[in-house]
């Protein structure tokens, strides 16, 4: 080979090599660059987050609602950035079926959803590490569609759950609500445009946790629910919430004799039922009562005068609620109403009743929702107890209230009177109307029973379960 050839050969393999290492740079860098466009799409700042504290109206839940957005402004204060919005959800509007979230999120988007990246939802009891929330959600593009939170599934397909994913129910998560749950904002903004646009399928609002992860899932044309290992109910390595308890520490519980136990019953239960509460949380009691359609002595019951019907017992309940206020019924703070297959933890009532002010119009229990989305009414559902203050009460007889029947439901008549009276109903998960089949750990006030659970069954559940 001449030395022309050679020295040709060697400048074309100089050439190449500039070549692949040019290449190799653009490439680098252009990786560097869409990297750092995600980087920046992702980043965001504490004034683009949204956190809703899902308060409520009483006293007790508004204050703890109020402690907690202290705390979460305290450590933006220490953080150094500008503030987060914290919100009370119980504050947002009059209307007291936000706390459905559904009905919430047109205001929420009209007031936040162009300025915020994130809205993050938790409960009063949820604790929030702010720093560390913000590191989880720098993972996520806040321009994509985001629904994420702790996972939930069903065990067992559930009523409450209208049977949805009955051949595969684990298939299905939703959001552990006490872990706290976040919404990207351009998937907030979708939902409350379709909320305003199109009916729900059902009326009745039963557990808003599953409903509004079957709203956003969309029958497969929305996200699912995206796991977040950080959003933690119990304490562990790397969480940035954590939950303290649904059954706080507010003092000495309540005595015995501060409520008043109503239990509905019947002629055909009285062999049936009534025994099993006998045998078991009966002797928990102060006072109680069995109200039944016939007087029975060897009970004993007490008849109202209102015949039994099949469907709903109005009647029966507004007749309690007056017998209650009679000069014949002990001068007791509280009325519990339960049916004759509801199980019941007294100690466990007594000790959760400390929390609320009796001398305000408070009603306690495992709350309902009917046509919330459309401007509808909340209620406590009657399986799993209800619990009145004697000022609720004495509203809700001195108010012109009553049964357009005796067979109507009971409960949903009582919530729409209260709700005209401008009385709140309070929530408690420590209510139970049905068994859930989730997995989630939740202590037990009241629970309903299936009837054709033994005394000794009952008792066991009790002893496992309600242990104070």
């Amino acid at each position: 080979m001449s030395h022309h050839s050679a020295v040709c050969g060697l400048n074309l393999v100089a050439v190449v090599l500039l070549w692949l290492h040019l290449t190799r740079i653009n490439s680098e860098s252009s990786q560097a660059a869409e990297h750092q466009e995600r980087a920046a799409r992702r980043s965001f700042g504490l004034e683009e987050l949204v956190i809703v504290i899902q308060s409520q109206r009483n006293s007790y839940h508004a204050r703890r609602g109020v402690q907690r957005k202290v705390e979460i402004l305290q450590q933006a204060a220490e953080l150094g950035q500008r503030v987060p919005v914290v919100l009370l959800l119980h504050e947002l509007s009059d209307y007291e079926g936000n706390w459905s979230i559904l009905p919430a999120l047109p205001h929420l988007s009209a007031a936040y959803g162009h300025s915020a990246s994130w809205f993050f939802f938790i409960e009063e009891e949820t604790r929030v590490i702010l720093a560390a929330v913000l590191q989880v959600l720098h993972r996520y593009e806040r321009q994509e569609e985001w629904f994420l939170g702790k996972r939930l599934h069903d065990n067992d397909a559930s009523i409450i759950h209208h049977y949805a994913f009955s051949e595969d129910p684990t298939s299905f998560g939703y959001p552990d609500p006490a872990a706290g749950w976040a919404l990207s904002a351009l998937l907030l903004r979708r939902l409350a445009e379709r909320i305003q646009h199109e009916h729900l399928k059902s009326d009745f609002t039963i557990d808003w946790k599953h409903e509004i992860a079957l709203y956003i899932w969309e029958e497969g044309n929305g996200p699912k629910l995206t796991a977040v290992p950080e959003f933690c109910t119990e304490p562990r390595d790397n969480c940035a919430t954590t939950f303290t308890t649904y059954l706080p520490d507010c003092g000495d519980p309540v005595s015995k004799e501060d409520i008043f136990v109503a239990v509905k019953t019947c002629q055909r239960f009285h062999t049936e039922r009534v025994p099993v509460v006998k045998a078991t949380w009966e002797k928990d009691a102060g006072y109680l009562e069995y109200y039944s359609d016939v007087s029975d002595a060897s009970i004993p019951t007490v008849s109202l005068g209102v015949a039994n019907t099949d469907r709903g017992h109005c009647g029966k309940t507004f007749a309690i609620l007056k017998q209650f206020l009679s000069k014949t019924a002990p001068e007791a703070d509280w009325l519990l109403i339960v049916d004759d297959d509801t199980l019941i933890s007294l100690p466990r009532l007594r000790r959760l009743l400390r929390c609320y002010d009796p001398r305000e119009a408070v009603s306690l229990g495992e709350k309902y929702g009917y046509s919330l989305v459309r401007n509808g009414y909340s209620y406590t559902t009657g399986g799993g107890g209800m619990v009145l203050s004697r000022v609720a009460v004495s509203r809700l007889v001195s108010g012109g209230c009553s049964c357009y029947s005796d067979d109507a439901p009971d409960d949903m008549v009582l919530g729409r009177c209260l709700t005209s009276l401008r009385v709140p109903i309070t929530h408690s998960p420590l209510f139970h109307q049905n068994h859930s089949s989730s997995k989630h750990p939740s202590s037990c006030v009241g629970n309903y029973r299936p009837t054709e659970q033994s005394a000794t069954e009952v008792g066991d559940a009790l002893s496992k379960c309600w242990k104070v």
